[in-house]
């Protein structure tokens, strides 16, 4: 019996799906588990598995289709059995009675006078190639008319040659960008504009279009929806890192001959904020205005935005992180980033973070107001911890000037959910954890 492969639930929040390649063709055998696709979301990339052993009997989704969740992608014929002839290309379409022979046309002319050649098949029809009519999708013959192109002048990479969708993207792509030098002579200007075209080049080379990236697409729409859904307001704070400094001067190298990575203050912060957390637990909630709920997580899957190179981010989540210790914090926060930058992610690692913290403090930055990771709540930024003079009280009770390890804890919250007393008493708790602990307890 033929089974279908469906486009999986890849995360909690995942409703579609873009097919980036078939990584097998029709006719091709296929193992359990084998990989069958690969599908981009807007959480991460990853392959499906083949649900069963056999051969591909159809593939229903062209590279490059964003589909919904559940939609049939393809079909495996089990061991043993048949594959359809109806899973390979559909038969070209009729192009008309042929011409009629030398002989019979020059008699015709003779008899009767000549009436007009019929009109020649429309070119996303069919097509010559080398050695007979190429074949184009449904989906190539509509986007080689939308954008006017003869599909028979694109080059083909898939099976055989035939052109895929990303073929014909390509080579629109190609002709979009191309200088002006290379396009079709136009007719000689007026003298008084003869230097528009050169001024127009001259613009042309101080600019460079570029196409944008999947993940750069997927961050966009997030964020645009994050803020058309949850209400913005930024609250922030300083903190005194001196305390924490200590113990990192302290400890740094143990940790790093240890570990094989350094002790930032990242860790540290994490650990504060996960104790806050248990107080406010509000902050790790999620809000559903139509259903009128708030659900409450009991644990936290603490995201950490990870900078990929300057390419995009992504939100690698960290699960049961209110139960870790600083140390074992810093290990899975490491694991994540180097995962994040070497596509090592799998979906379970992108799904379902409870609160988010992103840290552009070692960028240098000063004071940060991060959009919201939704359904997140809040999210925290991290900045640039720096020697900042402050005010101390003396030993003897009077004021004086100290220079302090100082940075600013950035809380983007959604006020649909709580209030700024809230926002304002959770960054307390993290500003007094980090400002009060001994940490050097934390670190055994």
């Amino acid at each position: 019996m033929p089974t279908t492969v469906s486009m999986p639930q890849l995360g909690e929040t995942v409703t579609e799906g873009t097919v980036l390649r078939w990584m097998k063709q029709v006719g091709d055998s296929i193992a359990l588990d084998e990989p069958i696709v690969e599908i981009s979301t807007d959480k991460v990339d990853t392959e499906v598995p083949s649900p069963v052993a056999g051969v591909v009997a159809e593939i229903l989704v062209d590279e490059g289709a964003t589909i919904e969740v559940g939609t049939a992608m393809a079909v495996i014929a089990g061991e043993g059995e048949e594959v359809s002839a109806a899973a390979g290309p559909p038969p070209e379409e009729a192009a008309g009675p042929p011409p009629p022979a030398p002989e019979a046309a020059a008699r015709e002319d003779e008899e009767a006078p000549p009436s007009p050649p019929p009109p020649p098949p429309p070119a996303e029809a069919k097509a010559p190639a080398a050695g007979g009519a190429a074949f184009f999708s449904p989906v190539v013959r509509k986007l080689a008319r939308e954008h006017g192109i003869d599909p028979a002048a694109v080059q083909g990479t898939g099976r055989d040659g035939r052109v895929t969708r990303n073929d014909v993207l390509a080579y629109i792509e190609r002709r979009d960008l191309q200088p002006i030098s290379e396009a079709p002579p136009a007719a000689a200007p007026a003298p008084a504009t003869a230097a528009e075209p050169a001024a127009v080049q001259a613009v042309q080379e101080e600019e460079e279009t570029r196409k944008l990236s999947r993940l750069r697409v997927r961050i966009a729409a997030n964020m645009v929806k994050s803020l058309q859904t949850a209400a913005h307001v930024w609250t922030s704070m300083e903190v005194d890192y001196l305390g924490v400094e200590k113990v990192r001067q302290a400890h740094r190298r143990a940790f790093k001959e240890r570990e094989g990575f350094s002790l930032t203050y990242l860790p540290f912060i994490a650990r504060a904020v996960m104790d806050a957390l248990r107080e406010f637990p509000v902050v790790n909630s999620t809000f559903d205005l139509e259903s009128r709920t708030a659900v409450f997580r009991r644990a936290v899957d603490l995201g950490i935005a990870v900078d990929l190179n300057q390419d995009g981010l992504v939100v690698a989540a960290i699960k049961g992180a209110d139960d870790l210790t600083l140390r074992v914090l810093a290990r899975r926060i490491r694991d994540a980033a180097d995962r994040a930058r070497s596509g090592g992610l799998r979906p379970e690692d992108v799904a379902r973070s409870t609160f988010t913290i992103t840290n552009p403090g070692p960028y240098g930055s000063f004071m940060s107001a991060p959009v919201i990771n939704t359904p997140n709540v809040a999210i925290l930024s991290t900045d640039t911890v720096a020697k900042r003079p402050k005010v101390i009280t003396a030993p003897d009770g009077g004021d004086a000037i100290a220079v302090r390890p100082i940075g600013y804890l950035g809380l983007s919250w959604d006020h649909r959910a709580f209030d700024g007393s809230t926002a304002v008493l959770f960054l307390r708790r993290i500003k007094d954890n980090l400002e009060t602990w001994d940490w050097e307890q934390h670190l055994i």
